[in-house]
């Protein structure tokens, strides 16, 4: 048996019954009360639950103005039904409220029985539009809720999700983890001052815990979550109760002034490793928000807003999907399918690090005054990739030993121009450094959200550090895809990778996208930039056709270099050459690791190091020149990302976003 509110009626006066009997089949039965009355039950749908051992729903909830029911059951699974089948039953129903008489109606219980019986042959037995098998585990679904025309559910896997309703047919956005430990999570209430509390059960006690605050606001000792309970907030007090031992006990709590006084709340819970600049938004008589997407060695990745006339950065969504650090993220500009991102600031967001695992979401950001920060901000999970995911289905793993346990990506590119007549698929296609020495592409296919692995090399030998992909253009049209990577022993790889993925793409499509990594062909070009590691890479086309490709290392130096992309002359090497014009380098340029870069102008670079110093280079022949040094506050720098604003007056101006203890914007 569950109670969910019922549609068109109002809820001080009736409620829905749904209860679950023989062979899967749930009645809905809509019990209506007055004062000094006994309770009236009319039966109003019948629903048929897909086959399983344990086959009886555990929650529901309805969405009126749809007419569709969403329901969980035992199995974990998360249903859709029509339930507007029944031809005037809001009508019928509120006459009833009202005064009105049926036949079906009965006032004793004993008699409640037979009369629905009979009924119960008029009603059809309604099958689902929708089912998301298994989607929280088989420890079943706990509670489904419906706020601002999404619907959530939550259940014994220690995730809540968020869905959408698309064509009657359900779709998960995205799901949550509140916390550690919080492995079984029973409902989920809205507050009226924008918070989300997350009710649950850790162990021997139930939780409250705040997804604003991302802290514990209550913990009662109870016993566990295996025993009937009831929460209730208001802003005056707070009641929690349960049956434990046979007793029932009440937990009440007076509201108290808050003493606490949070001077700048925290962005993640351990250092911020990358920032991306998503773009800005133009809000309706506002000045223009930038939105940033930050990832942390908190497991988490953060969608975030920074004004720079009221200096404060608002959180618009948590991911957190992974189950390691994230150490770097790429996006891809431009709207997704059909429903989704086709207005407002829309991208391809990716994220990896920690445990080879790649994560993909669908960005929306638009301008909405309703919004503390000014921007609404819409995320779908779009897929995800793990290079062990097949050792996690393995029996008796743990006699086993592990290949590479701990490889990580440490940097990610999108291949740009992939969408042209020579490759007409809507396979995006990202390239990755990883620690295990490789340099690995993946396809991704957003409608049938497939994340594939289509070519590899473990041409460096060593921790692969950066990867960045860059799109050359002849003068006929044709296009060729190039990728840069650098490693730990300073040097710094370039090839062509355009063969690969055009074989990928049409093996992608006849497989319907499975396939096995091909092999990715030995370098054009090998540079040894630097004595160490390179931690930072930027590549930037020049108006004559050519390529800067600056570099910063853990020596502390910088170093450039002018390339030339060309056609081989002999028909046996017929193809990409590339040629280096010209190579600067600046020893000693900071005093620590240079972990930033980015070439504003042909002539003009940005550099940024551990040393929290941030120095702006004049690009002479054959040196770099300093011009100016700029102190930040930001300790143990991770990441620089940069952008061009044109002024009112037609005057360019540069901003850059730093992260690493802290996040700064200049």
């Amino acid at each position: 048996l569950s109670w969910a509110p019922s549609p068109g009626l109002p809820p001080d006066t009736a409620a829905a019954l749904l209860a679950s009997g023989p062979e899967g089949e749930v009645l809905w039965l809509d019990v209506t009360h007055r004062p000094g009355q006994a309770p009236w039950v009319r039966l109003m749908g019948r629903y048929l639950l897909p086959p399983c051992k344990q086959r009886w729903h555990t929650c529901a909830a309805f969405l009126p103005q749809e007419g569709l029911l969403v329901c969980g059951d035992r199995r974990g699974s998360l249903l859709l039904f029509r339930c507007s089948s029944s031809l005037g039953w809001a009508a019928e129903s509120t006459s009833i409220v009202n005064g009105g008489t049926d036949p079906v109606i009965k006032d004793s219980s004993n008699e409640l029985e037979p009369s629905c019986s009979l009924h119960k042959g008029s009603l059809p037995l309604e099958s689902p539009l929708s089912v998301l098998f298994g989607l929280h585990g088989k420890t079943g679904v706990t509670s489904v809720t419906i706020h601002g025309g999404y619907i959530y559910s939550t259940g014994r896997d220690g995730v809540y999700r968020q869905l959408r309703l698309r064509d009657q047919q359900l779709e998960v956005l995205q799901k949550h983890r509140p916390c550690k430990g919080l492995q079984w999570i029973e409902e989920l209430h809205f507050t009226s001052d924008g918070d989300l509390l997350v009710l649950g059960f850790h162990a021997d006690n139930f939780v409250v815990w705040s997804s604003r605050t991302s802290e514990n606001i209550h913990c009662i000792p109870c016993g566990g979550g295996h025993r009937s309970w009831s929460y209730c907030s208001s802003p005056s007090a707070e009641v929690f109760a349960f049956i434990k031992s046979g007793d029932v006990m009440l937990y009440h709590r007076e509201a108290e002034p808050c003493e606490q006084q949070v001077l700048l709340e925290s962005l993640h819970g351990r250092e911020i490793t990358c920032v991306r600049r998503l773009g800005a938004v133009q809000v309706p008589g506002r000045a223009t928000v930038n939105v940033f997407v930050t990832g942390s060695e908190d497991t988490t990745t953060c969608v975030l807003v920074l004004s720079e006339n009221s200096r404060a950065a608002v959180p618009l969504a948590r991911l957190s999907d992974h189950i390691s650090s994230v150490r770097t993220l790429a996006f891809a500009m431009g709207p997704g399918d059909e429903g989704f991102g086709d207005e407002g600031l829309s991208a391809l967001l990716f994220s990896a690090g920690g445990r080879a695992q790649i994560e993909c979401y669908r960005l929306l950001c638009t301008g909405d005054t309703a919004f503390q920060s000014a921007v609404a901000c819409q995320v779908m999970h779009v897929a995800s990739h793990r290079l062990d995911k097949h050792w996690e289905k393995k029996k008796n793993r743990h006699k086993l030993v592990k290949m590479d346990p701990e490889t990580r990506y440490m940097s990610l590119s999108v291949v740009p121009g992939t969408s042209t007549k020579q490759l007409p698929t809507p396979w995006k296609f990202l390239a990755a450094a990883c620690s295990d020495g490789s340099v690995r592409i993946f396809g991704l296919l957003e409608a049938a959200r497939k994340l594939v692995l289509v070519a590899e090399s473990f041409h460096h030998q060593r921790c692969v550090l950066k990867v960045e992909a860059f799109l050359h253009t002849w003068a006929g049209g044709e296009r060729r895809h190039l990728l840069c990577s650098a490693a730990t022993d300073g040097s710094i790889a370039f090839w062509d990778i355009t063969g690969p993925i055009m074989d990928a793409a049409d093996a992608l499509h006849q497989a319907e996208g499975e396939m096995q990594p091909s092999a990715l062909e030995a370098p054009l070009v090998t540079v040894m930039a630097h004595s160490c590691g390179v931690n930072s890479l930027h590549i930037r086309q020049t108006p004559e056709g050519r390529y800067l490709v600056a570099s910063g290392s853990d020596d502390g130096s910088i170093h450039v270099c002018l390339l030339e992309v060309a056609l081989g002359r002999a028909e046996a090497t017929a193809g990409t050459c590339l040629r280096v014009l010209e190579r600067v380098c600046r020893p000693c340029a900071h005093a620590a690791h240079v972990t930033g870069i980015r070439v504003l102008r042909p002539d003009l670079l940005l550099s940024a190091s551990v040393d929290q110093r941030l120095t702006l280079w004049n690009r002479c022949p054959g040196e770099l020149v300093p011009l100016s040094t700029t102190f930040f506050h930001v300790p143990d720098l991770a990441e620089l990302d940069c952008w061009e604003v044109e002024e009112a007056g037609g005057e360019l101006r540069y901003y850059c976003v730093l992260c690493g203890q802290g996040l700064e914007m200049l």
